[in-house]
Order: C-alpha cells, then structure tokens, then sequence
C-alpha cells in the first residue's frame, strides 16, 4: 500500500516518453543479446533464434508464398518484420509503463522467455544457447530501472495533468539527466552492436575464406563446347555468374566458419565411422565437374537455377571407404545450424557425380552457398541432396524424416524435366518480322536430347539445341520465328535423354516439384 501511495504521489512520464523508454529499453536487449552471442553461439542471437523458430513454425503455403514474392530476399523481409514487431510491442508497453511501472517489468520478462523458449529449442541447441537471452533480459531491466531513475522529479510533487487527461513531465523533472542517460544508453546499443559484428568472426571468417587454396582436381571437367552457347539477347548465360546464383534456405543468420573448426563426421549405419577435417578432405582426389542445381519450390519458367562448375571430393569412394550396412537406404545429412536432408543411397551411389563440394565457379564456395563444404548429388533437388554448411553424413533406413520432409514434401523424387523461355518475356512487345525465341532445358542425370516451341495452339516445332556440355547440366535453346502483327502465345516443353515429353500437366511446386509448359503472351505490330 505504501508503495502504491509513494507512486501515485510521484508524477508519472508521459506516454511520448513512456513510449521512448520501451524502444531505447528493447534496443539495449537486442544488441546485448547479439553482443554476448556473437561471444558465445552466434546462432543463439535472440532475434536470429525467434526469426529461426518462426521460419520453422510457418505453414508452408506461407513459406512458399514467402519464396515467390521475395525469393532471396526472404530473410531480409522475415528481419525486418521482426524489429517491426518488436518495435510495436516495444511502444505499447513503454506506453503501458508510463502509468503502471510493472507493466514494463512485465514486459522486458515475457519477451526474455519468448527469446529463452526459442533459443533452447533450436535443433543444434546446448546449455549456452540460454546465456544471450537471459544477459540481455537482465541488461534490458537494469537500462529500465536506470531511466526510470532518472526520470524521478528532484523534489516529488503531486501529478499535474494537461488538458487530455495525459500526465505531463513534472516541472522539476531534471531533464539533462535523463537525456543524459538515455544517450550514453543509446551509445551503449551502437558501441554493442559494432563489437557483436566484430566478434561475430565474420572478418576473421572471410579472410580464411580468401586465403583458402583450393587444390587442382585429379579429373577435370570438359572445356565448354564452343557452340553450347547461343549469341541471343536476353537468353541466360550457360554459367551463372556466383552473384546470380539463386539461395533458398532456412538459415536467417549465414554460418559463417572457419576451416580450422569445421569437422565432418560420417557415423549410423555404417562399419567404420569416421570423421574428417577440411584438410582431410582437400587431401583425397577430387573431380571437377559442371551441375545445374534447382530449388523444389521453383515454378514453371522460375529463376530458382543455376549452372556453374564445381569442385569437390566425390562422395561414393568415402562411403565404400566407411563400409555401408545392410538395410542403409538413405543418406541423412546435418547443416551446422541444424537443417536436415535425406538423400536416396541409390541414387547417391548409382555412378553419378554426388560430392562433397568445396568450389564453385574457381573460388572456394560462398558462405551463402555453403562454405566451406557442402554436398551435391545430380539429378535431385536441392532440399533432398544438397545440404550447405554439411556437418555429419549419418547412414540409415527408411525411417529417418528430414527437415522438409517432416513438413509434407516428397522424401525422394528426382528432378522433373522442364524448360523455361527466356526471350521474349511475357507481356513484352516485338516488331513484325524475325524474332528469337530462346531459353534453357533441364533434366539432370537425363540430359535434353529435344526441345520443342509452339505458337498459337499450333503443331509443335523443333527448336535448336546448343551442345550439350553434359547430362548433368542444361541446354541453351532457340527458335527463329517469323512474327506476325498481333497477339500470339508461346509455349515450350522439353524430351529428356530417354525420350520422355515433358508433361503439360499443371501442377504446383508443392509436394514434389512443379510441371507444366513454361508459357509467354506478346504483342507483334
């Protein structure tokens, strides 16, 4: 009672300055929390871990949603959402607290149990993961209590309330006080979040990123042929540049790791577990080889693909090299920020050039794209082979259940012949008279051996095929066409290496991946 009657005779801040507390109080949270979990596990950052939990939590019609609008943007888009409604949050409970200051408390309590539930329950999660969300509770309720402090009237006077109703600022309130310490607070969130970015080992990460030699491959890939390329404005580039390349993943925060740490072990169901350093792994023979690689959410005439040249330690001399057990069906493979994939053994071990990658396009792999290992099997999808940032391979059967999986996608299911018009765009207009029609086809594993165009509900016609560079990657196509005025539509579909037709069939990416005729409308005058 005597508190209560103490607060009620202490003016209150007003709910402009209520509100300016609860964001400078939130802001001193999330910047220690990312402070101490750069120091600790960068993965357990408060924010990365909630971001990480509601990725996980989204249903996956979102998800999908989340890919075709932002594509790989989506991480950004997620961020941004998040400080958003952190933001919004922060606001109402400053305004809240500007009356009843438990309220904040209260607050600063239920998000630090919000950020503590997320971080203990990541895939990868240990006792340490719990630090940054309590240090940065504990930091976010001492920057309370000091404003608060700050705030108080030098000599206490009775409220004194503006025409609305609002409790106003006491007259007495010291005002370069709190100014003061709400300053050397906001410095406070500035100078923590430039030490989490140097701590982070970000910069000591890249530089053992560019410092990386990577050793000349035992079997090279194939020279290009000459004539695998067409001159045709607007039709993709056989190589995708790196910085093109498409990303799809659930990691909101890149891992970032060093060589010296990195460690592959390969364990389950096999005779002779093992485990490798990066060293381990460079020192085995390695191969050279041009993949294209799709994402399973890419739509009919998507951009989630890319062709580049890889190299890496083919994965099956490692897997005879463990000794693989009867009843081994699939290949679980872990990301270190806890992303699974099952990949099909036979597919795995059929001959094809599944490796442990190490480089593409010459350069040791992005940190977006996996540095500094991660595996690739032709002819499969990417959720279901081509785990980034690999850091175990565990043998086992039929019974395992991998990240995608568990969320209702295909367990196995091979890559689906496509082909995609690059040139004319849909909507797009052309001059009456020649016009190139041209794009890419793809059926890893299978290669192309044909693609037809057709225009207006006409017969189908036989485009040209650039040369195939190998089975593993895709076909430049084109057609010269003799438009004539007015609106047309254009369709394209492929015949894989075993002469099978690409179906017409629409069908949305989700379960197994998308099919149907790559389809484009212009206008001719």
């Amino acid at each position: 009672m005597a508190s209560d009657i103490q607060q009620a005779a202490t003016p209150q801040p007003s709910r402009s300055l209520g509100a300016l507390v609860g964001l400078l109080v939130t802001a001193v949270a999330v910047s220690t929390g990312h402070l101490v979990a750069a120091v600790t596990v960068p993965e357990a950052s408060p924010v990365i871990a909630v971001g990480q939990a509601a990725i996980d939590a989204t249903p996956e019609w979102l998800k999908s949603f989340a890919i075709r609008t932002f594509g790989s943007n989506d991480k950004r888009v997620l961020l941004t959402g998040i400080f958003l409604t952190l933001a919004v949050i922060a606001l109402a409970v400053g305004v809240l607290s500007a009356r009843r200051r438990w309220v904040g408390f209260a607050g600063i309590a239920g998000l630090t149990l919000l950020a503590l539930a997320a971080e203990i329950t990541r895939p990868t999660a240990t006792s340490s993961y719990a630090v940054p969300a309590m240090i940065a509770g504990i930091a976010a309720a001492a920057s309370y209590a000091l404003l608060l402090r700050s705030m108080a009237p030098r000599h206490p006077a009775p409220d004194e309330a503006s025409a609305s109703g609002e409790p106003t600022l006491p007259a007495d309130l010291d005002r370069r006080r709190f100014l003061v310490t709400g300053a050397a607070l906001g410095a406070a969130v500035v100078a923590a979040g430039g030490a989490a970015r140097f701590l982070s080992g970000n910069a000591q990460a890249a530089a053992d990123r560019s410092a990386l030699s990577i050793p000349a491959p035992v079997s090279k890939a194939s020279a290009l042929p000459a004539d695998a390329s067409f001159n045709v404005a607007g039709i993709s580039t056989f190589y995708t540049p790196v910085e093109q390349f498409y990303r799809v993943d659930t990691a909101l925060l890149v891992p970032r790791m060093k060589v010296e740490d990195w460690r592959l072990d390969i364990s389950g169901m096999v005779d002779r577990p093992l485990t490798l350093s990066f060293q381990d792994l460079i020192a085995r023979d390695l191969i050279e080889r041009d993949i294209t690689l799709n994402c399973v959410s890419n739509p009919v005439g998507g951009r989630y693909i890319g062709t580049t040249r890889w190299v890496g330690a083919p994965l099956l001399p490692l897997l005879n090299e463990v000794g693989i057990q009867p009843g081994a069906t699939q290949i679980a493979s872990r990301s270190v920020d806890g992303f699974t994939a099952g990949t099909p053994l036979a597919q795995a071990t059929d001959g094809r050039d599944a490796m442990l990658a190490i480089s593409m396009d010459g350069q040791p792999l992005p940190f977006e794209h996996g540095f500094p290992v991660r595996m690739l099997v032709p002819g499969l999808y990417g959720y279901e082979s081509a785990t980034k940032w690999i850091t175990s391979i565990e043998l086992t059967d039929d019974s395992f259940q991998s990240y995608w999986v568990k969320r209702s996608w295909a367990k196995a299911v091979d890559v689906k012949t496509a082909s995609r018009i690059d040139t004319p765009t849909n909507g797009g207009r052309e001059n009456a008279g020649p016009v190139d029609i041209a794009g890419v086809a793809w059926a890893q594993h299978r290669g192309i051996q044909g693609v037809q165009v057709q225009i207006d509900n006409r017969p189908w016609i036989a485009a040209e095929l650039g040369s195939v560079d190998s089975p593993d990657t895709w076909r430049q196509w084109k057609f010269r066409w003799n438009a004539t005025p007015g609106s047309h539509l254009i369709r394209v579909r492929a015949i894989d290496g075993t002469g099978a037709v690409q179906t017409g069939v629409e069908t949305p990416p989700f379960p197994s991946g998308a099919t149907g005729y790559d389809t484009v409308s212009i206008q001719v005058s």
